[in-house]
């Protein structure tokens, strides 16, 4: 198996993309903790890394709330003793032109997309640091990469994700802790589907095709590293296309 002994954290591992990581990870023989604001649907996704009979540990935590991920970080630790992987998938999304968005709404993107990622890179650093050793994959989105209309905090927080992404990957760099951002296209997830009823997502991808990128960049060679890696539908247009 490929993650046979190493530990992950995934964070909105309740459904969706964090789920189908989660469930990836732990198919490949790694012990798996996963967090999500909903109680109930991170106890369904641990009892299916239990089933496979890996450990594993349920946590509701809202990224965005520093004390809360601190007291995450401290149960995570206490229960897996290490950290190897780190998969910051919490995601929030309001799509709306940006004369009709809120204070609320932009604040709160860029709190979930943005903040909650620094909130538990910083938490875990001192662990990875101490080994020497750590994975650290972002989550982010094309719409880190090219403007989206109607997406304006959603883009800015993506942005946002993929510039600590590279700035940690060089400083970290010294630590032996890799960093690495996955940005998905159109994925049918129940985010998009809710950010966006109105789209035919029949030809989208699946949470498990993301899932598989984040596979490769945990159980990629020391010898190599991979810091931005885009992963869109085969109908779609190539980035820069």
């Amino acid at each position: 198996m490929l993650l046979e002994g190493k530990t992950a954290l995934v964070t909105g591992a309740g459904r969706g993309i964090g789920k189908a990581i989660a469930l990836a990870f732990a198919s490949q023989g790694c012990d798996v903790a996963v967090t999500a604001r909903t109680q109930e649907q991170i106890e369904a996704t641990a009892g299916e890394i239990r089933a496979m009979g890996r450990r594993t540990l349920a946590l509701a935590c809202d990224v965005a709330d520093a004390e809360g991920v601190r007291a995450m970080t401290e149960a995570v630790l206490a229960e897996f003793n290490v950290l190897d992987i780190l998969v910051n998938n919490a995601g929030y999304a309001c799509f709306k032109p940006f004369a009709e968005l809120t204070a609320e709404e932009w604040q709160r993107t860029l709190d979930v997309n943005l903040t909650g990622a620094f909130n538990c890179i910083q938490a875990m650093l001192p662990s990875m640091r101490e080994r020497s050793f750590g994975r650290i994959i972002n989550v982010s989105s094309v719409a880190g990469l090219k403007p989206i209309a109607d997406q304006t905090a959603y883009c800015a927080s993506k942005f946002g994700l993929n510039g600590l992404t590279k700035t940690l990957a060089l400083e970290l760099r010294p630590h032996g802790i890799r960093v690495h951002a996955i940005c998905p296209g159109a994925v049918a997830t129940q985010l998009a589907r809710d950010a966006m009823p109105q789209r035919d997502m029949s030809e989208w991808m699946t949470p498990e095709d993301v899932a598989h990128t984040a596979l490769f960049l945990a159980t990629q060679s020391d010898r190599a590293t991979t810091d931005v890696v885009v992963v869109r539908r085969f109908g779609g247009v190539p980035l820069g296309g």
